[in-house]
C-alpha cells in the first residue's frame, strides 16, 4: 500500500510495506545537469535538514518495467534507502551518481552499475535459470536476499531466504527479464493464438505519455515514471509477501504430506492434504528434489466451504492443463447418483468434463475414487 503526498520541491511517496517496515522515499527526478549541480551545491552547506542522500540514476525518456522496478527495489536496501532518483542520459551526470540502472553501458556491481544493453552482456540469475537479466533482474540478483531477509526478519543466510529468493525470481522476476530482453515464452515459429497485454510489463508501458498528450514535458514524464515505480513496486512486494506468508508454509505441508504418501495408498501415487494449501508448484519441485518415482497422480483435500472432499488429478507440468492421469472418461460429466452408480462408489458429487477434478461427500469416498482411477 502506498500513499502519495505532493510537496515541493520533492514528490514524496510513503510505502507501507514489508510488514512493519515503513519507508518514506523522496523522489527527486532530474532530467538535466543544471538541477543536479544546484542540488549538489545545497549539500555543501552541511545543513542537517538537507543531509546528503544517495542518488540512483536511470535514463529519462520512455520507460519500461525493468528500470521502474529496479529503482523501486534498490531503495528497499540499507545502502540506498531513501535514495533520490536522477533521470538522465548525460554521461557526466551519471558518472557522479551512487548507482546507475539501465543506462550507461556498464555492468559493474562493485560500483553499483547495472546496465544490460552493452555488447557482450550475457549475465543470468544462475541457480539453473538461463534468461538474460534486465536491470531489474540485476538489482534483484544482488539485493533480493536482503529485501527478503527483512521481510522474514532473519539473517540473509537463513535457508528460508534462499527458497523464497529463487521462488520470487521464478514466478515474478524472470518474466520481466525475458520480456525486456525480447525473449519468447515458447520456442515456436507459429503466431500466438491470442494477444496478452495484461501482464505487468504491458501495464507499466501504458503509463508512458501518450503521443496525443499536448504536455510532453520532462515534469509530466517524471510523474508518469513515479506511477510506474509504484505499480511495479507494489506488485513486487505483493509477490514477496505471498511467498513469505503463504508459499513457504505450504511448502512445509506438502513436504510432510509427500513423506507420508505411502500410508495413504501403497502405490505412493495419492497425496492427502489434511489442510488445503497451494500445493502444485511445491509438488513438482519436491518430486524432483526428492527423486520421487512414480510421481503423484491425485491429490485429495477438503473443500472448506462445502466440507466435501475433492480428488484433483496432477497436471503434467505446472503450466499445462493436461493431467498425468485424468479421472476416467466414463465418469466425466456425471453427477450425484448417476456418478455413484457408474463408479460403484457411494456419495459421489461430480467429475469435471475434462477429468481433472472430482468430488465425494466423504474422505473415504474420495480415496475410493482415486484408488479406482489408478487402476483404470
Amino acid at each position: 500500500m502506498w500513499v502519495l503526498s505532493a510537496t515541493k520541491p520533492f514528490i514524496r511517496f510513503q510505502f507501507h510495506s514489508l510488514r512493519q517496515w515503513h519507508l518514506t522515499l523522496p523522489f527527486l527526478l532530474m532530467a538535466n545537469q543544471t538541477t543536479t549541480t544546484a542540488l549538489s551545491a545545497s549539500y555543501s552547506t552541511g545543513s542537517p535538514v538537507h543531509a546528503p542522500l544517495k542518488r540512483v540514476g536511470t535514463h529519462n525518456g520512455s520507460f519500461h518495467c525493468d528500470e521502474a522496478l529496479g529503482c523501486f527495489m534498490i531503495r528497499l536496501t540499507n545502502k540506498f534507502n531513501n535514495a533520490e532518483i536522477v533521470r538522465s542520459r548525460d554521461p557526466q551526470v551519471l558518472e557522479g551518481l551512487d548507482a546507475v540502472l539501465d543506462v550507461g553501458g556498464v555492468y559493474d556491481p562493485a560500483r553499483d552499475r547495472y546496465d544490460h544493453h552493452q555488447k557482450g552482456f550475457e549475465e543470468v540469475f544462475g541457480h539453473g535459470f538461463s534468461t538474460k537479466l534486465s536491470s531489474a533482474g540485476l538489482v534483484y540478483k544482488h539485493f533480493g536476499k536482503e529485501i527478503i531477509a527483512k521481510e522474514l526478519k532473519v539473517d540473509e543466510e537463513h535457508k528460508d531466504v534462499h527458497h523464497i529468493y529463487l521462488a520470487v525470481y521464478k514466478s515474478f522476476m524472470e518474466a520481466i527479464d525475458a520480456i525486456d530482453n525480447g525473449i519468447n515464452q515458447y520456442d515456436t515459429d507459429q503466431p500466438p493464438k491470442y494477444v496478452n497485454n495484461t501482464h505487468l510489463s504491458s501495464r507499466v508501458g501504458r503509463l508512458n505519455l501518450d503521443w496525443t498528450d499536448p504536455d510532453q514535458s520532462p515534469q509530466k514524464e517524471n510523474e508518469a515514471f513515479q506511477r510506474a515505480m509504484a505499480l511495479a513496486g507494489s506488485e513486487f512486494l505483493d509477490s514477496v509477501r505471498f511467498h513469505v506468508n503463504s508459499w513457504l508454509p505450504a511448502r512445509s505441508i506438502v513436504k510432510e504430506t509427500l513423506a507420508a504418501r505411502q500410508t495413504v495408498d501403497p502405490s505412493g501415487e495419492i497425496l492427502v492434504l489434511n489442510k488445503f494449501c497451494p500445493w502444485k508448484l511445491h509438488l513438482f519441485e519436491l518430486e524432483a528434489e526428492l527423486k520421487i518415482d512414480p510421481p503423484v497422480k491425485y491429490v485429495l483435500y477438503q473443500d472448506e466451504r462445502s466440507k466435501q472432499w475433492r480428488v484433483q488429478a496432477v497436471s503434467v507440468s505446472p503450466d499445462r492443463f493436461e493431467s498425468r492421469k485424468p479421472l476416467p472418461s466414463q465418469w466425466r460429466g456425471l453427477r450425484d447418483d448417476e456418478l455413484s452408480k457408474e463408479a460403484s462408489i457411494p456419495g459421489c458429487v461430480f467429475v469435471h468434463m475434462s477429468g481433472f477434478i472430482g468430488g465425494n461427500q466423504t474422505f473415504d469416498g474420495a480415496l475410493a475414487l482415486a484408488r479406482a482411477a489408478l487402476k483404470m
